[in-house]
């Protein structure tokens, strides 16, 4: 069997996907939810439901309010989500070692790019990444597709199959789908059926750990290997 062809670039989510951000986003929406008067939710709940952007998601729940609840849900999680970040397993040593062989990394995250960037300039990962890019640096956010070509933007290469999308929710599948670019899911439970009707993952994987020894073990393409030599 001939071995897989490395993609010309890996996108990645964040919150979730490289990093445990739970926490505090529970937090910073239950503290938000209180103040405007609404019910809490449960943290199966929160992790259930926070899926787009705040610009995307706020006016649905809070209507007309959805800028005060923005600046309440902003001024809450500014104080506990750097001391809550903890990274996946596995997370940074597989961004090293595919920053060492030459990918072109981005992240593609629905967080405002402010809290996005300095959590990661807090872990030290920032010099893995071609871009990083938040909710509200593009024109739309994930899932449309504008985000992700921003994120290869000034590097030759185009969205398609050759691009990898990788995520931990539907909506990060969805992004990939509208991008026309190869779906990758990374999270502890595989896929259930009929789950993501439509926009079924390319790939699955448990883990970091998982993922870098497949993208590891790829083989170079013959575009890639005039790239290097160049």
């Amino acid at each position: 069997m001939s071995k897989l062809i490395r993609p010309k670039a890996v996108v990645f989510d964040w919150d979730n996907t490289l990093v445990d951000t739970w926490p505090a986003i529970h937090d910073a929406h239950n503290f938000t939810l209180k103040k405007m008067g609404h019910t809490p939710w449960s943290f199966e709940e929160t992790k259930e439901r926070v899926r787009k952007s705040l610009r995307d998601s706020f006016p649905a729940l809070y209507g007309a309010d959805w800028e005060k609840a923005g600046e309440i849900f902003y001024a809450r999680f500014e104080e506990s989500h750097i001391e809550q970040l903890s990274p996946h397993e596995g997370a940074e040593n597989m961004l090293k070692a595919l920053h060492c062989k030459g990918y072109y990394l981005s992240v593609v995250s629905n967080k405002t790019g402010k809290y996005l960037r300095q959590e990661a300039d807090h872990l030290g990962w920032s010099k893995y990444f071609n871009k990083i890019l938040g909710a509200g640096d593009a024109t739309r956010d994930k899932p449309d597709p504008a985000p992700v070509d921003l994120a290869l933007e000034g590097s030759g290469i185009t969205r398609g199959s050759a691009v990898w999308f990788v995520g931990d929710t539907d909506v990060d599948l969805q992004c990939a789908h509208n991008a026309g670019c190869t779906g990758v899911l990374v999270r502890n439970e595989p896929p259930m059926q009929g789950e993501f009707d439509g926009i079924a993952p390319s790939w699955y994987f448990n883990n970091c750990i998982e993922l870098q020894a497949t993208l590891e073990n790829c083989e170079v393409g013959e575009t890639d290997q005039v790239a290097d030599a160049l």
